[in-house]
């Protein structure tokens, strides 16, 4: 299969024929037989014939339409001489929650900075990219979408290669659009879609509870459903966590811990964190019921991590796929907990720092913080892979949350399959630093592609 970079130009005349300069039509033999032009979904029958410059396709103005291409765009090309099908693209589809067109600046949100630079990252590497919403899917022939070339643009484009999942909100995910979109992606056209869909925790710690590799670094955990499951936890364990099962930035987590005299219940709210006492656990239960009746929660065994002055930290590790297809530490972050916060969420008052400043400021002794360093990395490879084996869906990066108590044992905490991208919304005159991550997605979409 031959490869190269082309340089997309557009005829006026729509009935002009596909003209290829000549690095892609020495592929082609005899170059006067009718190739297959290929572009994501879209197929079409046509002959080449000779043109300028040497990178150079050119093609009818009808067809650029068609295909959401504009003068001008460089794209990866390949020729399979057994199909004698040419193709170009890849075609990129980020699904995002949704699109703002009366703001530029804010098109999609929080999520703006980043779609310009995963856009501009697609760009140095030849692959086409357009930003779509679950209001645009009214069919499953075509989509309208954004694409981004010094502005925003809006067009439509045809179902392309590779879909990856954006979304940032269960709710939106489990759209019957977008469900059925996925669908007939996948199964009529064959799109690779990656970031398949949220984690559920009690899936979660089910799943890698069966991989040996996972098993050690997972705390106990049981679905909440009434007062036995919590009276256990409590009789085992001096801190006690509920989770909501398919909760995201530490809203709603509380902890529970006993006392000679009482039971302690803390949540964490919007404006901080509640705190009530109770004589008996079967108070504490009879006060929380209703939360729990109304979303599911997970019970967890209470860690007793390293900490910074008091506040406890945790790290994030984000593990992605290579090009290859193997997994890869792209950064490892620690989170300190907020001032009287028992969670490190960044929406909750956490803080951010580089890992070596967080064990440097922790109780962690020094003796063990190279190796603490290794078994972190260890933990996420191993979580990651468990994820793959054990889990459905297609997973192409995951923010693995991890702690690590005093004596240098490793615990998982969490897995989002939604890892963070926010980034600022400069003027999109400013110039873009596109990070290793984005880096990372483009190649692993431009290898799932076929490219």
């Amino acid at each position: 299969m031959a490869r190269t970079k082309i340089r997309i130009f557009v005829s006026e005349n729509a009935d002009d024929d596909v003209a290829a300069g000549e690095n892609v039509l020495r592929w082609i033999r005899p170059p006067t037989a009718p190739v297959t032009l290929r572009f994501g979904a879209f197929r079409q029958t046509v002959r080449l014939s000779a043109g300028e410059p040497a990178d150079g396709l050119r093609l009818p103005s009808t067809t650029a339409a068609r295909l959401g291409l504009q003068a001008g765009v460089r794209l990866l090309a390949h020729y399979r001489a057994d199909t004698r099908t040419l193709a170009l693209g890849p075609l990129i589809g980020v699904l995002i929650n949704r699109a703002q067109p009366s703001d530029e600046l804010r098109l999609f949100g929080a999520a703006t900075g980043f779609c310009r630079e995963f856009a501009e990252a697609c760009r140095r590497y030849g692959a086409c990219v357009f930003f779509f919403t679950p209001d645009e899917l009214s069919t499953t022939t075509a989509v309208e979408g954004w694409s981004w070339n010094g502005r925003w643009r809006k067009s439509a484009f045809p179902i392309p290669d590779v879909v990856y999942n954006r979304l940032g909100s269960r709710r939106a995910e489990n759209l019957p659009t977008v469900k059925n979109f996925l669908r007939e992606a996948r199964n009529r056209f064959g799109v690779a879609v990656f970031n398949a869909r949220f984690l559920n925790k009690v899936e979660l710690f089910a799943a890698l509870k069966r991989d040996p590799r996972c098993a050690r670094y997972l705390p106990e955990s049981a679905p909440c459903r009434d007062l036995a499951t919590l009276r256990h936890f409590c009789s085992k364990y001096p801190t006690v966590f509920l989770k909501p099962v398919h909760g995201s930035q530490g809203r709603g987590i509380m902890r529970i811990t006993r006392s000679r005299n009482e039971y302690v219940c803390e949540t964490t709210l919007l404006a901080g964190v509640r705190r009530r006492s109770y004589p008996t656990l079967a108070d504490l239960y009879q006060a929380i019921s209703g939360t729990l009746k109304r979303r599911p929660y997970l019970a967890q065994q209470g860690l007793r991590l390293i900490s910074a002055d008091g506040r406890p930290i945790d790290m994030r590790v984000l593990v992605q796929r290579e090009s290859d297809g193997r997994w890869s530490i792209t950064s490892i972050v620690a989170r300190i907990a907020g001032n009287r916060q028992f969670v490190s969420n960044l929406a909750r008052g956490g803080v951010m720092c580089r890992l070596r400043e967080a064990l440097e400021r922790s109780d962690l002794p020094t003796e063990r913080r190279v190796e603490t360093v290794a078994r972190l990395r260890k933990a996420a490879l191993d979580v990651a892979r468990g994820v793959e084996q054990t889990i459905s869906g297609h997973f192409a990066e995951l923010g693995i949350d991890l702690g690590v108590e005093p004596n240098g044992r490793v615990w998982l905490i969490e897995v989002n399959s939604k890892p963070a991208k926010t980034v600022g919304t400069d003027a999109p005159s400013s110039p873009l630093r596109i990070r290793p991550s984005t880096h990372r997605t483009v190649r692993y979409a431009i290898r799932l592609a076929g490219f």
